[in-house]
This record gives C-alpha cells, sequence and structure tokens, in this order.
C-alpha cells in the first residue's frame, strides 16, 4: 500500500539530506519526494509517498519525528486531500505531426511551453495517474527527456462555518 505523507521541517541547510538519509538507513523505500517552503519562510514542507503496510508507515512516522528538525509528521492517506505532480517533458515533433501532438496537449489540458524546429516540451500537473496517462500516450511520439516534481498535497478544507468565513473576510 501506498502511503501519502506530509512533513513540517525547519527550513535549514540538510534538513533534506538527514531525512532521506534516515529512510534510506532504515531501508525505507522512497517513491516519490518534492520540498519546498511553506508560507511561514521558516517552514518547509516534505511531501513524500512510501510503500508498505500500517506497521511499516508507523515506523516511518516515528523515525521522521525523532528527527530533531522536524516539526510535524501527517499520514494524509485517508484524508480528502488535493495532490498535483508537475511534469516538463521534450518530446520529438516533425512539422508533419505538430496538430496531432496540440490536439493531445489540449485534451490533457497541458501546455506547450517551447518549441523548436524538431521537438515540443510540454508542461502538465495534475494527479500522478494523468502524468502517467500522458506519458504512456507520448512515447510512440519518442520522449527526449523528462522531469517530474514528484507529488505535493495539501488536506482539503472543511467547510468553514459563517463565523469563520466572517473573520478570513475582515
Amino acid at each position: 500500500m501506498r502511503h501519502l505523507l506530509s512533513a513540517l521541517v525547519q527550513n535549514q541547510p540538510g534538513v533534506l539530506a538527514q531525512v532521506a538519509g534516515m529512510l534510506a538507513s532504515r531501508g525505507f523505500n522512497i517513491d516519490s519526494l518534492a520540498v519546498g517552503e511553506t508560507e511561514q519562510a521558516e517552514l518547509s514542507r516534505m511531501t513524500f509517498v512510501v510503500r508498505g503496510d500500517d506497521r511499516v508507515l508507523e515506523q516511518v512516522r516515528k523515525q521522521l519525528e525523532k528527527v530533531v528538525t522536524v516539526v510535524r509528521v501527517h499520514d494524509i492517506s485517508s484524508e480528502a486531500f488535493v495532490e498535483r505532480d508537475l511534469m516538463l517533458v521534450r518530446v520529438e515533433c516533425p512539422q508533419e505531426r505538430r496538430a496531432e501532438l496540440k490536439d493531445l496537449v489540449d485534451i490533457f489540458r497541458a501546455k506547450i511551453v517551447d518549441v523548436s524546429r524538431s521537438a515540443l516540451m510540454i508542461e502538465l500537473s495534475g494527479t500522478e495517474d494523468k502524468v502517467q496517462a500522458f506519458v504512456d500516450v507520448l512515447r510512440p511520439y519518442g520522449i527526449m527527456e523528462l522531469a517530474r516534481t514528484g507529488r505535493i498535497a495539501l488536506v482539503r478544507s472543511s467547510s468553514p462555518d459563517r463565523s469563520e468565513r466572517q473573520s478570513v473576510a475582515s
């Protein structure tokens, strides 16, 4: 089973290496990892995917909580969340196939971000499944280069009651 974990960590040099090293030294594999600043400059959010049963997940969570620079770890797999994976892909595209590829870009709601005589660079964000489906469709065209961010995710907000909406609007 795949688990999506979100960890708030102190925004300091070496935190990523410390967390990744700790997980690797204990035999945990990270399927996906994305790190970036949060709304608070002193904190970063690490979002990663690990495989394993609930026992494995509990071990990962406990090990992460022992790292001094980790503020909070949360398994969001069982909650309602919004996730995205960003991909840039350069694909072979001779002039005679450009319209065909443009149609695929439109179908997947992607965006062409660079054009040359023989290639297109395309940007796509979406769920991991959507990104993978697009990669599979592009393979016959000839993928020249591909980069993905890994998954990022946030738990959905519950509907705020009226008093919360008013205080937010103030």
